[in-house]
């Protein structure tokens, strides 16, 4: 089988054709990729719209992720793996599976906490032996939050306690695949748990640093507002992020928030959350709220291009502090394909540290992918230090 430098698995679905697009007008001269999947006639489509579009060419694999031989063959067949094809509490095991097995990197989109708990208890330890690297949630889960933060770190002292907030605010349509993927962790919250607490078990801790998350809700003091915890996945990869770089202090402390401008907006939010939370613990109506929106469709292009995010961080820590920002457009789809592509690009064509295992992109990229994602127009700017 060909050997390239990037495989696209998902290329078929929204968020896979964006990431497609992408990687086909932006590689290199010299480099190589293909897109994967089951389906010919569909992929052949792709890449004759990517070259239509004057692109690169994608050469074309088949691979299907109920078929183990297949998968195993994609991986061998490539230096990086990246996949779109979620719910990956469904599906995404298989392509980590392989990605493990052969040695390579492995990039997806996935917002899932149980599903990256879950990949880290299966394959981190022979992760670390054939040398892979897993690194999930390399979309808007989770790029503008922990790189955002290693943004912020960096411009304190180094070896002194530090504490970072960072808040959040869109306005954005999600895709069709978050909103399932959303749906699928309300229902599984107390499975979710489970797994977590086992990582939590096996997962050792640094010696002599202390790495927490805080916060509660209440006023925004620096923006106006309200923050409100997120208890999604963006948390709980800084933190991971921190526990592994020594620069983020002998103790580090973050704290997660969304943004709202009015206890109106705050009031309305909570109500829809909890109805999809409610909702979704019962088959009958978690049958309904899948119907409200197709996981294979999005938004269209002029609605994209209205879309926005701001993700604010303050950090404090030896006598000095940083309010930061990371802004972009459209961040369901737009951005979140510019995110995933250029963590592929990064990984096959740049001087990355050489770290294995799961991990993050903080630790895995870190200032070489906030370069590129600069480029790429996602701007990451310091508004005052003092």
């Amino acid at each position: 089988m060909t050997s390239v430098d990037i495989a696209l698995l998902g290329a078929t679905g929204f968020t896979g054709g964006l990431t497609a697009d992408y990687l086909g007008e932006h590689l290199p001269p010299g480099g190589s990729w293909a897109i994967a999947g089951r389906n010919q006639a569909k992929l052949e489509a792709v890449a004759d719209r990517i070259e239509r579009l004057g692109g690169a060419r994608p050469e074309i694999i088949s691979a299907d992720i109920g078929n183990a031989d297949s998968m195993a063959a994609l991986a061998r067949s490539t230096r990086v793996l990246v996949t779109t094809v979620g719910p990956y509490l469904k599906y995404g095991e298989a392509a980590v599976k392989a990605s493990v097995e052969a040695g390579i990197a492995y990039v997806d989109l996935t917002g899932e906490p149980q599903f990256v708990d879950d990949m880290w208890l299966k394959y981190h330890d022979r992760a670390v032996e054939t040398g892979a690297r897993i690194i999930h949630a390399c979309g808007f889960d989770s790029i503008p939050y922990d790189l955002g933060v290693l943004y912020a770190v960096q411009q304190l002292p180094e070896d002194v306690p530090i504490r970072v907030r960072g808040y959040i605010r869109a306005n954005a349509e999600f895709s069709g695949g978050t909103y399932h993927s959303a749906i699928n962790q309300f229902a599984s919250m107390r499975e979710s748990g489970k797994v977590a607490a086992a990582r939590r078990k096996a997962e050792p801790r640094p010696d002599g640093r202390r790495v927490r998350g805080s916060g509660k809700i209440g006023k925004a003091p620096e923006l106006g507002g309200w923050g409100v915890p997120m208890p999604t996945i963006d948390p709980q990869i800084v933190l991971r992020s921190a526990r592994s770089l020594e620069r983020y202090g002998p103790e580090f402390t973050y704290s997660h928030f969304a943004h709202f401008k009015s206890r109106r907006m705050l009031a309305a939010s909570g109500i829809g959350l909890g109805v999809a939370f409610l909702g979704a613990q019962l088959p009958p109506t978690r049958a309904l709220l899948y119907k409200f929106k197709d996981p294979g469709a999005g938004p269209s292009e002029e609605k994209r291009e209205k879309s926005w995010f701001r993700f604010s961080v303050f950090a404090e820590g030896g006598g000095k502090q940083v309010h930061a920002e990371v802004t972009g457009g459209d961040p369901g789809y737009t951005e979140t394909s510019k995110m995933l592509g250029e963590s592929a690009l990064c990984l096959a064509y740049d001087d990355v540290p050489k770290v294995a295992g799961q991990t993050t992109t903080a630790v895995a990229m870190g200032d070489a992918l906030i370069e590129r994602l600069q480029k790429a127009g996602i701007t990451f700017r310091t508004v005052t230090s003092d």
